[in-house]
């Protein structure tokens, strides 16, 4: 019995829903923040997020002619810096990096399309609707895959890695940028109170939607800390699985590589 509650159950932030609604749900908060969500990310962090996702441009460092996949990759922040940095890498001769953004929820997608036309970005970025747990693509099919602060929010987190392993190429390297669990002596105090006391009400303020960044905050504090996701993803079949953790832990960008 309790096997089956298991399967049939997730969590939502703190709460406990029906594994079947929890991409609906989530769906839901994306569909509500979608417009400004890139705003948010600013003021939540004060730009820190920014350094984060440079951090892991660099890791990533792509080539020309990379074929990256982003999951969850939403408003196409990672995908926009992907690109750049690849031809930044490359001769006018070279072909730039082929990035798919692939993400569950089509209006954060359709505002990443936008902003990608507002830049003259045309051509390099695929947008395409699809789920982690079920990627709509063929085996082998990417030199890279990167996922960015939108693996805490699907229902099996496991289904997911297991996804993204079988969509690399042999050779191919995994990064993953999430919130984690703080490192620094007294940091976790100060940041569980400005995370239940500030962002959801700053939520609120910018969004009109209090409840999208309280399932934020919970969300963040229901995913594995560092250590248990890396086990994880070695589970999943990625090697030499490591972790960087970033402001103390706050953030930490996870490596695997698929031999």
């Amino acid at each position: 019995m309790l096997e089956k509650k298991a399967q049939d159950t997730t969590h939502f932030g703190f709460r406990e829903v029906p594994a079947r609604r929890k991409d609906d749900l989530v769906r839901g908060v994306f569909d509500s923040v979608a417009e400004r969500y890139d705003l948010m990310n600013d003021l939540m962090s004060a730009g820190v997020h920014r350094l984060w996702k440079a951090r892991l441009i660099r890791w990533l460092n792509p080539r020309p002619g990379l074929d990256l996949l982003d999951i969850a990759g939403g408003t196409g922040d990672i995908a926009l810096r992907a690109l750049g940095r690849s031809r930044e890498r490359g001769s006018n001769a070279d072909r730039a990096a082929t990035i798919t953004v692939c993400d569950t929820n089509p209006t954060m997608l359709e505002v990443g399309r936008d902003r990608a036309i507002d830049r003259g970005i045309i051509d390099g970025i695929t947008w395409t609707v699809g789920n982690a747990e079920a990627l709509p693509f063929s085996d082998t099919s990417f030199d890279a895959v990167t996922v960015a602060f939108g693996i805490r929010n699907v229902t099996c987190v496991d289904r997911a890695l297991t996804e993204a392993y079988r969509v690399l190429r042999p050779g191919g390297h995994f990064l993953c940028l999430e919130f984690s669990r703080t490192v620094l002596p007294g940091l976790q105090r100060i940041y569980d109170l400005y995370s239940f006391a500030v962002l959801p009400q700053l939520g609120h303020i910018i969004t009109g939607d209090r409840e999208a960044y309280q399932y934020l905050v919970e969300s963040i504090r229901r995913f594995p800390e560092q250590d248990a996701f890396s086990e994880m993803a070695t589970t999943a079949g990625f090697s030499s699985v490591r972790y960087l953790n970033l402001t103390g832990g706050i953030a930490a960008i996870h490596s695997g590589w698929r031999i």
